[in-house]
């Protein structure tokens, strides 16, 4: 087991959800316990067989019991519990099996080991039966199955198998987006649980989870959900490689703006290591250094010297605070003008920062905005066509034309990027900045003398003062 895994498996269950017990599972869990069924009017009525009822009866006694009667007749309590989920269709008997099954697993993770031991010798799937209560109409028997698939999935020897991992990543992802679902953290505690364990990572990738995860970040969610979204993406980035690609998703301006203004010391916990992993864990230096830079972009660094100021008796915050502080301030010594361009760039949060009005920025960098295919203006173009803010849509015009203006083949490529037709769109936006960015880019695109072009621009500026103000960012 590598030392990542090792760390992660470690993590004691309170570590990870510490408010676990109050959700709406687990409160609905505590009062199904204490309606037993009635086991023997299942074996009168031969819904169960005389040998599932010896086990059931034995099972469903005081807890030193139970752990004697397992011990001695492991693999026929398995071979009990799978049959029960087959054979009885009332969802309140159902949900007592799963509320059965779940707290032997809780009490002893070995136990995992037997479901999979009897399905292996009988050559059957262990995971089907609780697959297919996934289907079930009701929300208790789901989710209960689905904390059951994984513990299964994650405290025993066996991996689910591809097809099956793939439906419940992707069934977990599903539930996540539901509107108003009452459990939410339940499904968030599944998804806490898969992620430690390496190849479930990057199949939980694969279903597009991380831009889910964003996704509802990006909205208004509780500090719980919050917490156990954001650990989702820490575990994530204890991989190398999910590190490095991480912030391709728009972690940092999402975390950033949560850490702004949350007041809950256990998310700020949560997102300063996931900001460390995002440094200290990709192998790529290069990488890193974007990741700290988008960080100091994303006023990160102004942020980290708030938190100092308090005090925290958690001493990871601390350190992690220590460690981000130093590598930002250290990035910022290091960082030339277009590394900061390109960060923001990519963050797609533009504003009117210096760089973007400098002549000179413009002389020396316009011909790398060609760079690993044009990677940069091909973010600009698409913001031109996916943005509802008017903010960026004017400084990617603006960016537009200083490209063009500076760079002798641009008027070429930027029309074969699609940005041209783009850009005079914006002629008719709504807004009177993006209309006057969008014309100016438009006159570059268009006309070769700038000197002229220039005291056209003054003139007409003389005549409408109003436009010099939206220039000036006033209006």
């Amino acid at each position: 087991m590598s030392e990542v895994q090792d760390l992660m498996s470690s993590l004691p269950d309170d570590k990870i959800d510490m408010i676990a017990a109050t959700s709406v599972l687990q409160q609905q869990a505590g009062d199904i316990r204490q309606n037993k069924p009635n086991w023997a009017s299942y074996k009168q009525s031969q819904m169960i067989s005389q040998e599932d009822f010896a086990v059931v009866s034995s099972l469903d006694k005081d807890k030193k019991s139970q752990a004697q009667y397992l011990q001695e007749n492991a693999a026929q309590c398995a071979k009990t519990f799978l049959n029960l989920l087959s054979h009885v269709s009332k969802d309140q008997t159902i949900q007592y099996i799963l509320v059965m099954i779940d707290d032997l697993l809780q009490e002893d993770r070995t136990r995992v080991q037997l479901f999979h031991d009897y399905a292996n010798k009988r050559k059957e799937s262990v995971w089907a039966p609780f697959l297919n209560l996934l289907n079930r109409q009701d929300g208790f028997i789901v989710n209960m199955a689905s904390r059951v698939i994984g513990k299964l999935a994650c405290w025993g020897q066996e991996s689910m198998p591809k097809s099956d991992l793939h439906f419940y990543l992707q069934w977990l992802k599903d539930q996540l987006t539901v509107a108003n679902n009452e459990y939410i953290q339940s499904v968030a505690r599944c998804l806490q649980m898969m992620l430690r364990v390496d190849e479930y990572r990057f199949a939980f990738v694969t279903v597009d989870g991380i831009s889910t995860l964003i996704s509802i970040l990006s909205s208004r969610v509780n500090f719980q959900v919050q917490y156990q979204l954001v650990f989702c993406l820490w575990v994530l980035t204890f991989n190398p490689l999910l590190a490095e690609k991480m912030n391709k998703f728009n972690v940092i301006p999402i975390l950033a703006d949560i850490l702004s203004d949350s007041a809950k010391e256990k998310v700020t916990r949560i997102i300063l290591a996931v900001f460390r992993n995002m440094i200290e864990k990709p192998d790529d230096s290069q990488v890193a250094k974007e990741h700290c830079i988008a960080m100091v972009q994303c006023k990160v660094m102004k942020q980290l010297q708030i938190l100092e100021q308090r005090r925290f008796d958690d001493e990871d915050i601390s350190a992690d605070l220590e460690f981000l502080i130093e590598k930002l301030q250290n990035s910022v010594h290091d960082l030339s003008s277009f590394d900061e361009y390109a960060t923001e760039i990519k963050s797609a949060r533009l504003e009117w920062s210096p760089v973007h009005k400098s002549a000179k920025f413009w002389r020396e960098n316009a011909q790398r905005l060609n760079e690993k295919n044009y990677e940069l203006l091909r973010i600009l173009v698409h913001l031109l066509e996916t943005s509802k803010d008017a903010l960026v849509l004017s400084v990617a015009s603006y960016d537009i034309g200083e490209y063009v203006r500076h760079y002798p083949r641009g008027k070429h490529v930027i029309e074969q990027l699609g940005g041209k037709q783009l850009v005079m769109q914006l002629l008719s936006h709504d807004d009177p900045n993006v209309r006057y960015e969008a014309l100016l880019a438009v006159q570059k695109l268009m006309v070769h003398n700038w000197e002229y072009l220039g005291k056209q621009l003054e003139k007409e500026n003389e005549k409408t003062p109003q436009s010099g103000a939206a220039i000036s960012g006033k209006a």
